[in-house]
């Protein structure tokens, strides 16, 4: 036992000795490992510490670059705006001066609207038939001192042209034929404002010329004499296309009614009219024109009331401007096509000008938010100034130009002025037999013959005394075919009196009293007849013709000179005899002629006679012999039946 103990304790005694020194490794190991666990744990603590910071600095870091960022594309649209900024103020400060006086005027005129509706309305429904002095007298001294009595506020210089029509719409109906005078521009908006249907007096066919310009290629032509015209006009109701009715007499067929009423209903969405025996559909385009050659119609008050009857005579200036352009466009081609591309060329641009300021208008009205980001907005803005301004320049250059051409043209405008009043008097001639009805086309036919017979001339003044001396007695040549024997020498004379009118050698109070004589309208104020030999007819206008300027005492001088004037009056030529007292050195041709018209009738046409070989020709008093070859002749070299035709319009 005690072995077994002592060799126990050597065992435990070895065992010890082997295991302490690892217990004292391991104690040691296990508080290094303690120390070094403390030390990691510390270091990962820091570590945590370090990923922390570096998790913050990296989220100010992105938060940084993400301010950078909205602050580069602040910077770039702030740029932006600045850039677009300035093009408004570019594009808009030319703008800034006329919208301020368009605002101005159009808040003025806001004022005046009622007044202004109120005649305008007026014009277009009551004087389309009638010419432009009494238009213009009835509105100017009628109807607006009317309304201002009432105190309905009114424009004071109030124009229905100026009121319903625009320039550009204006400009354009000029270049499609419209004469360019106030009174076919009245003809145009009364045509193109009416709610009825326009029914166009037209004797010189200048509507039919101006509707089918502005209608072209669509217009479809009917004449009540055409058996199939009921069948145009249901298919141009049907696909909204203009009917132009034309040749129409003084009463209209009775299946029309419905087309002149407006006789449309709706039913399930569709507009339809009853013409004829069915219905058919209505297209709100179409459009409807009647036109009639008689000068002077007289419709019934039934035609009147469902139509708008538009005065459509021409006017001796819209006349004149295009017997210019006829005289130019022959003498000077060049000059003419530059004109007619330069008012095309305006007009357009005028037109262009127009659009591109509404479109302006249309974007700034229709901008949401800040007009700075409405790109679009801007880049058309900038667009139209440039356009505005490129169109602008060429305008300006454009109207220098035709200034320029004006001014040239203006050299010819005795010729187109002299062929006007040649025409205006063959016009007043249906006044003494309305079987005169004389043909523009025709007349303008001969005007080109005059151009084209006449003797040219390199300077100017003596071309255009060439052209109005050949072709004043063309048409003294021409008309005397239509005119009756005793008709002629009044013919001459009245052609006579106008072109002496026109250059300023004629006293229209002594010509008037030539052609009306004297009236006594109190014959208790009238001087007593000293002369028994005068009758009473006589002494009334030697009593009105002593109130003329130029007459003062002549009704006293039959006390003075009683015998003198009873010699001259009982004289077989009076009209060669010399006048009594200081009368025979005072008067000149014309005021020697009222006195014979006064005192004897019977001289008068001697008179006139002289009147006209002195101041026109001796051939004017000399009517030619009418030579059927020579018409001939004229309608084979013209390719037309020119000639025929006038004696037809002028005789028929």
């Amino acid at each position: 036992a005690v072995v077994s103990t002592q060799s126990t304790g050597e065992v435990y005694g070895r065992v010890y000795r082997v295991i302490e020194p690892k217990r004292k490794k391991l104690s040691e190991a296990t508080s290094q490992l303690r120390e070094k666990q403390n030390s990691l744990q510390e270091a990962r603590d820091k570590l945590q510490e370090v990923t922390e910071r570096m998790e913050t600095l990296k989220k100010q870091y992105d938060e940084k670059l993400r301010m950078k960022e909205e602050l580069r594309k602040s910077s770039e649209l702030t740029q932006l705006r600045l850039e677009r900024a300035g093009k408004l103020l570019s594009g808009l400060a030319g703008e800034k001066i006329r919208w301020e006086e368009s605002a101005t005027n159009i808040e003025t005129n806001i004022g005046f609207l009622v007044g202004d509706c109120l005649v305008a309305a007026a014009f277009t429904s009551y004087m389309g038939p009638f010419l432009s002095d009494y238009r213009e007298n009835l509105v100017q001294k009628v109807w607006l001192p009317d309304i201002r009595k009432l105190a309905i506020p009114c424009n004071p210089e109030f124009t229905v042209s100026a009121f319903l029509a625009k320039p550009t719409d204006v400009r354009d109906w000029n270049i499609r034929g419209l004469p360019s005078d106030n009174f076919s521009t009245e003809n145009g908006i009364i045509v193109t404002r009416g709610l009825r249907w326009p029914l166009m007096i037209d004797p010189q066919c200048q509507a039919i010329k101006w509707i089918k310009n502005m209608e072209k290629g669509k217009l479809k032509t009917i004449d009540l004499q055409q058996h199939d015209f009921l069948r145009t006009l249901e298919n141009s109701i049907q696909f909204g296309t203009p009917v132009l009715l034309q040749n129409v007499q003084e009463t209209l067929d009775p299946s029309l009614a419905p087309v002149l009423d407006k006789a449309v209903i709706k039913q399930g969405g569709r507009l339809l009219i009853r013409l004829g025996d069915k219905e058919i559909d209505y297209n709100p385009d179409f459009k409807f024109y009647i036109t009639t050659r008689l000068s002077n119609p007289h419709y019934t008050p039934e035609i009147a009331t469902k139509t708008t009857i538009v005065n459509f005579a021409v006017k001796e200036v819209g006349l004149e401007a295009q017997l210019l352009g006829i005289v130019v466009r022959k003498e000077r081609p060049d000059l003419e096509e530059q004109k007619d591309n330069l008012v095309l060329n305006i007009a357009a641009g005028k037109r262009k000008l127009v659009e591109l300021e509404d479109e302006i208008l249309r974007l700034l009205n229709a901008a949401e938010g800040s007009l700075l980001d409405d790109e679009v907005l801007v880049e058309t803005l900038q667009t139209s100034k440039h356009t505005s301004l490129e169109i602008s320049e060429k305008l300006e250059v454009a109207e220098e130009t035709e200034h320029q051409i004006d001014t040239a043209r203006e050299g010819y405008r005795p010729c187109a002025q002299r062929a006007s009043i040649l025409f205006f008097v063959l016009n007043d001639m249906g006044r003494i037999d309305p079987m005169y009805q004389f043909s523009l086309d025709a007349y303008n036919q001969l005007f080109n013959q005059s151009i084209d017979k006449s003797t040219h001339h390199a300077k100017l003044e003596d071309r255009i005394l060439a052209l109005n001396d050949y072709h004043t007695y063309a048409v003294y040549k021409f008309t005397c075919r239509a005119l009756f024997e005793h008709h002629k020498l009044l013919f001459s004379f009245q052609t006579c009196a106008k072109i002496m009118e026109a250059a300023g050698k004629l006293d229209m109070e002594e010509y008037t009293f030539f052609l009306k004589g004297g009236v006594v309208l109190d014959r208790e104020t009238q001087m007593d007849n000293p002369c028994r030999w005068l009758d009473d007819t006589a002494w009334d206008n030697i009593t009105e013709l002593d109130k003329l300027t130029n007459f003062h005492g002549i009704a006293n001088s039959f006390e003075q000179y009683a015998r003198d004037w009873n010699i001259w009056y009982t004289s077989s030529d009076p009209e060669e005899a010399a006048l009594p007292g200081e009368w025979g050195n005072s008067c000149n041709e014309l005021q020697r002629m009222l006195i014979v018209r006064s005192l004897r009738k019977d001289r008068v046409a001697f008179c006139a006679t002289s009147f006209i070989i002195n101041n026109l020709s001796s051939k004017f008093v000399e009517p030619p012999v009418l030579d059927m070859t020579a018409v001939v002749s004229v309608d084979v070299k013209c390719g037309s039946a020119t000639a025929d035709h006038w004696i037809k319009r002028g005789t028929a």
